[in-house]
């Protein structure tokens, strides 16, 4: 492999959407997210775990809405002006996640990655996929697919296409 190559294949640069929950960031694959939406109702399902907030109806489709608060262990919040769902594709279905706040998309660098640790943080680390050092601060890259175990998935999935 030629210097030029080298440099190319050392420099690979990823988007990722940035957002907050209390006062950690986090991000996930640009390629992951359908939209972004503002808060919004949503339908209570009886019988889901906490951190299920419900369904909506967005555009005629049926997305399960998860608290990633509740999710992450977090305490709870009420809705405020800058409370955002972000609709990322899991598996086969998209999903609704509410954050607090999203702040921006941002192309981050391999050398700006390591991997994630095991301890210091408020968030379970079997979720976090990398660490990222961008603008003086650390941000969590999440792998939303290994936020939920495969029944987990299976029953989000079927909530999103019988509801």
């Amino acid at each position: 492999m030629s210097k030029e190559q080298q440099s190319v294949a050392s420099s690979h640069r990823s988007r990722y959407l940035i957002f907050h929950l209390e006062e950690e960031v986090f991000a996930v694959d640009i390629m992951s997210v359908r939209e972004i939406i503002a808060m919004m109702k949503t339908t209570p399902i009886p019988k889901t775990p906490r951190y299920i907030k419900g369904v909506m109806n967005l555009r005629g489709n049926i997305i399960p809405v998860i608290d990633l608060r509740l999710k992450f262990h977090m305490p709870e919040k009420e809705p405020e002006m800058d409370t955002a769902i972000i609709i990322l594709q899991v598996g086969d279905a998209d999903i609704g996640f509410i954050v607090d706040q999203v702040e921006e998309v941002a192309t981050i660098g391999d050398e700006q990655l390591s991997d994630a640790p095991s301890f210091g943080t408020k968030v379970d680390t079997e979720f976090i996929h990398k660490i990222a050092r961008f603008n003086d601060r650390v941000v969590m890259i999440l792998d939303v697919d290994k936020a939920f175990n495969l029944d987990e998935l299976k029953d989000l999935e079927t909530l999103a296409k019988t509801s």
